[in-house]
Order: structure tokens, then sequence, then C-alpha cells
């Protein structure tokens, strides 16, 4: 036998499939990005703001510059919106999955690292030695797959934290509309208060010089109660709402003290109209789209465990054994796991109930989106026209009589308590207008959600909550 030859018989595989290692590794490297272009994009396309990932102090420290600048001035929706874009740390936490999702990426694209066993035998005087260099052959033939479905992973990662970005705007739109309604709602009770206190007190001054009986002051007191009540209590909604709105804006400090606008802005000429909203939903929702991707991600998992169902350990090594007494001997080895108790049947029934629990999900997903923006529209096509009814209705309403009544009031046809009790329910219809605008512009959000994503529907749960409770009040 040729021992010159004999050693390096062997290796040339192993030279071959060292080469595929080391350009299979070399391909696989981060993004300059962290596939965040996507994110940016789809903030800019649909909402028109900015936003930042802050991977850095300098990062942070210029979003911090930015968000000074926007709370220097009153806010406007717009301003919160952005506010809440770059400041909102459960937003950045978001982002921080992207990182993860493409560190798993580019671990998927490296080939595994290979192992190296020594071990040092003796048999009397003899000594031997074994060095063997081995790496697992099966994880290097499914990396194609492995790759796919990370990639997949990935993609689905960027559409989460893209929707993560819209959802945040939306819900800041809404806390902010709230917060500004609250505030106006408050000005408007101190008013309602105030006239009541005014009669109460007048009253009371009526009943001392024997002009008024206990039953009319009673009757005057209890309205002056009542509107302290809802003082109180608008003033309670009004420091939820306030405080909701920080904690989407992420403010803390001399921060909170941010400015709000004095009224929420004016309802539009009309409505849009969306007879294809359907169409639109199904084709514009990220949820729709994660969800397809999800079942592709599922076909392709499940493609991999019926590869590998029965092979799943496969490692090929080069053995070096050297002794004081012998020639060195080279060779190598293959090994892999025998299917002889697990066929893995089990891992290919578990791989197809997870692929059919995501597509039908991915279909109720699809049933829900179309049942959603369906509500969503009906609701702010429902609201605007409440709003519009007490704008140019109830509203100019109240306003006739009341000056009607300050007419008759003069020519001493009725008396002051008509007079205040008047101007309460005058007020009043003004606050009714400004729960309606609020109810408007919050279904306004929830309809923009519900074309994009899964919207909250607060304006159409908040009308039917309030219709029965309106009733009773009447």
């Amino acid at each position: 036998m040729n021992h010159e030859d004999t050693p390096h018989a062997p290796r040339r595989p192993l030279f071959v499939v060292a080469a595929m290692l080391a350009v299979l590794g070399g391909c696989a490297s981060f993004s300059t990005d962290g596939g965040f272009g996507s994110v940016e994009q789809a903030a800019s396309t649909r909402l028109g703001k900015d936003v930042k990932w802050a991977r850095t102090d300098a990062d942070r420290q210029a979003l911090a510059q930015r968000v000074d600048e926007l709370l220097a001035r009153p806010l406007s929706p717009d301003d919160a919106v952005q506010v809440a874009l770059l400041n909102n740390r459960g937003l950045q936490a978001d982002f921080a999955e992207l990182g993860i999702t493409e560190a798993e990426l580019v671990q998927a694209g490296r080939a595994p690292n290979p192992g190296f066993t020594f071990a040092r035998l003796t048999r009397g005087d003899e000594i031997e030695l074994e060095r063997g260099f081995h790496f697992d052959l099966a994880r290097l033939l499914a990396m194609p797959l492995i790759q796919q479905v990370e990639q997949r992973r990935f993609e689905r990662a960027q559409g989460q934290a893209a929707l993560a970005v819209l959802s945040l705007a939306s819900e800041t739109r809404k806390a902010y509309v709230e917060a500004v309604a609250a505030e106006e709602t408050v000005r408007y009770m101190q008013q309602v208060r105030q006239t009541a206190q005014a009669s109460a007190e007048l009253a009371r001054r009526m009943q001392q010089v024997g002009n008024f009986s206990k039953l009319q002051r009673a009757r005057e007191q209890a309205f002056y109660a009542d509107a302290a009540l809802n003082l109180a209590r608008a003033e309670r909604a009004q420091r939820a709402t306030r405080e909701r709105l920080t904690r989407l804006l992420g403010l803390w400090g001399a921060q909170t003290a941010f400015q709000l606008p004095e009224r929420l802005p004016d309802l539009p000429q009309a409505p849009d109209d969306l007879p294809d909203i359907e169409r639109i939903a199904l084709a514009q929702r990220l949820d729709v789209q994660g969800a397809k991707l999800a079942v592709d991600q599922m076909a392709k998992n499940l493609g991999l465990t019926r590869a590998t169902r029965f092979v799943n350990v496969l490692e090929l090594g080069a053995i070096s054994n050297s002794s004081n007494e012998a020639p060195t001997q080279r060779g190598w080895e293959i090994g892999l796991e025998l299917p002889l108790f697990d066929w893995g049947d089990a891992r290919v029934a578990y791989a197809e109930g997870v692929y059919m629990q995501a597509v039908d999900r991915a279909a109720e997903t699809a049933v829900n989106a179309r049942s959603e923006v369906r509500e969503a529209y009906g609701a702010y096509r429902s609201a605007f026209d409440i709003a519009v009814h007490q704008r140019d209705e109830l509203v100019p309403l109240r306003q006739l009589i009341a000056e009607e009544n300050v007419l008759r009031y003069n020519g001493m046809l009725i008396g002051v308590f008509e007079l205040l009790a008047d101007a309460r329910l005058q007020i009043a219809s003004v606050n009714s207008y400004i729960e309606s605008l609020r109810d408007f512009w919050v279904a306004r959000a929830d309809l923009d959600m519900a074309l994009i994503g899964r919207p909250s529907l607060a304006a159409a749960a908040a009308a039917s909550m309030a219709a029965p409770a309106a009733g009773g009040g009447h």
C-alpha cells in the first residue's frame, strides 16, 4: 500500500465541504438599516410622519430635541402623532424586535461551526492520540430552507413593526381628541355651575324675604348640586384623558405641562364616500398581509419537517489517529440518526396542525377585516350625521329660544329663574355638540385604522353605551 497517497485521498471531499462552508458563511450579513426602511416608508406614505429607531445615544438626543421643539407650542393633532412616533418607548421596544429577527435570519444563513475532538489512549507503553474534525452536514443541506423560513419571519416582523407605528398613531389621535374635548367640556360645565350657583343664591335670598317657597328653593339648590357633580365628573375625565395622552406621547417631568388648543377642529364639509371599502381594506390591511405571510411560513416549515423527518442528524468528520508504535491513521466518518423508534410522523403531524391553524387564522382575519371596516365606516357616517344635526338644528334652536326668552324677560313676561334655566339648557346643547364632534373625530381615526389594521372601534362602542343612558336621563 502506498502510505504517501493514503492519508490525502479522503481529504478531498472534506476540502470541498469546507470551501462550501466558507462561501455560505460569508454570504450572511446584517443589512445597513436593520430592515427599518419599510417601516419608515409605511409611516411616510400612510401617515406623512417621520419615525426613527433610536439605537445610539446620539439618536436619542436628536429625538429628544425634536420632541422639545414640538412641545414648545400648543399641540395640533399631527404634532401629537409625531411626538408619539418619536418619543414612545414602547414603540422603540417594538422596533427592537426587528433586530432580534434579523439576527436570527443572519444566523440561519451562516454555516454551523465545526467540531473538534481529541483523545489520548494508552495500551501498555503504546500511546495513541485520536483527533477528529466534524460538522453537521444535515444542517448544511437544510440551510436554504431554513433561510427562507427566517426570511419570512423577518418580513412578518417588519409588517408588525409598521402596524405598531400605525396603531400608535391612531390611538394617539383618538386620545388627543378626547383630551381636547374633555378640557372644552370642563369649561362649559364651569359655566353651567356658575349659572346654577347664581340661581341657587338668588333663590336663597328670595326665600329669606318670603318671595320663594322652600320647594322652589330646594329645586334650584338641586340644580346647583347636579351642576357641581357634573363638573367634578368632567374634571375627572379631563385628568384621565390627558394622562392617557401623556402616556402615549411618552412624556414625563416638565414635559407633562404641554399645551392643548381650546377647541376641536370643525367638521369637514362632507363625509368621505367609500363604496369599495372592503376591497381597499383587504388590499391595504397589514394584519391581513401578516396572516398571509404566516401561512406561507408555516407551509415552508411543513416542507422542511417532511424533508428531514427521517434524517435529523447527519454529521461528516475527519479522523486522525497517531501512535508511538504504529503509523498514523487518517480517514473520515459519517454519523446519522437511525429512525428505529421515532419515524418523524409526530413532527409532521404537528407541523400540519400548525399550518392548518395558520390557514384558519388567515381566513378569520379576512372575514373580521371586512366586518370591522364596515362597522367603522358606519360609525363614521353616523357620527358625522349626528354632529351635523347637533350643529345645524339643536344648537341654533337653543340659541333662538334663548334670544326669545331674553326679550320676554325684558318685557317682564318671564322671571329670572326661567331665564337662568334656559341658559343652562343652551350650554348643555353646546356641550352635547362638543361630544358629538369628539365622537366624529374618534370615528374618523377608527376608520383610518380599519383600512390598514385592526381598529378598537371606540366610537361605535361609546355610542352603543351612551344611547340607553341618554334615554334614561331624558
